[in-house]
């Protein structure tokens, strides 16, 4: 298959490398510094199934030619720009997007729309995705592990179950370990709740994942790992307290190398995903009435972070 990734961050580039390996014809869309490096050497892979892969690269999504599947790996702030461009550069074609946090589709739909894609709600499928990547330097990105991609069951997705099905086909044949989750709403929160537990505290404190295993910053992220767990159930997802907290201890030792992608913005002074994660819960947690102290302070401090442009200190 011909294959679109936009947004060749340290996500977007992995993923690119791994459908390369599986005999697909990929084009990265990224940022000039990145898109030079592949052009000059391919895109080093250092870590899990490491290598050099020769893939295209471009800046401009409008010459990335025709594809039979997108992958949109920007980040969630980027979705409106980068689903308009999509819409303006390419035909209806399956899209999938791997963003953290909440209310993910429904910008990328109208963005779509807008463009002119008819019936967009076909063509675009929601992953959830425990890939560890960690962006080193232009060219070159870190697996830290293999992770697995949640999809939809395609047989409850009506109209979408044949761009579901693409992106099965594709993933499963690159070699990624893919995952059918019957109730995918429930896998988006119980990946959300983990993030609002980890992202924040790793940028802040500047440390690794597995830094949170025990110890004073486990207890920070076990505050907000609760805080979460409440806005998930007055949502009507009935998360329980040790398997949330069994999640977490999971991810964290499943990736215990790997930086989180907030800590990762934060180090190459970017805008976070923190709205989409925390002030997600936050907002919600207003509409039922449920106050998040420590969500808040820790949003508030991501931010402040992140505006300053200064790397997290070293804990």
């Amino acid at each position: 298959m011909n294959v679109i990734v936009v947004g060749a961050g340290a996500v977007g580039s992995l993923f690119g490398a791994r459908l390369a390996s599986g005999g697909h014809h990929v084009t990265l869309v990224g940022r000039a510094a990145h898109v030079r490096a592949i052009q000059g050497g391919g895109l080093r892979v250092e870590g899990t199934a490491g290598g050099t892969f020769a893939l295209d690269a471009v800046t401009d999504l409008a010459a990335a030619g025709p594809a039979d599947a997108v992958l949109l790996t920007v980040k969630a702030f980027d979705l409106g720009s980068a689903a308009g461009a999509l819409g303006r550069s390419l035909g209806p074609v399956p899209t999938l997007l791997t963003q953290n946090g909440l209310g993910i589709e429904s910008g990328v739909l109208d963005a779509l729309r807008r463009a002119g894609w008819s019936r967009a709600e076909e063509w675009v499928v929601r992953a959830v995705h425990s890939v560890p990547a960690t962006w080193l330097r232009p060219g070159v990105v870190r697996a830290s592990g293999t992770g697995e991609v949640v999809l939809p069951d395609p047989a409850s997705r009506g109209a979408l179950d044949a761009s579901i099905k693409r992106f099965v086909e594709l993933l499963r044949g690159s070699g990624f370990s893919v995952r059918i989750a019957m109730d995918f709403e429930r896998e988006v929160w119980r990946k959300v709740v983990v993030n609002a537990a980890i992202n924040p505290v790793t940028a802040l404190h500047g440390v690794p994942n597995g830094r949170l295993v025990e110890g004073p910053l486990h207890e920070e992220a076990e505050g907000l790992l609760a805080e979460a767990l409440e806005v998930a159930r007055a949502e009507g997802f009935a998360i329980g307290g040790d398997e949330a907290a069994g999640d977490l201890d999971r991810v964290l030792r499943a990736t215990a190398e790997n930086r989180s992608s907030m800590l990762q913005d934060i180090d190459r002074g970017r805008p976070t995903e923190i709205d989409a994660i925390s002030g997600e819960l936050l907002r919600r947690g207003a509409e039922h009435g449920i106050d998040l102290p420590r969500t808040r302070e820790a949003a508030r401090a991501v931010r402040a972070r992140a505006a300053a442009g200064a790397p997290a200190p070293q804990a």
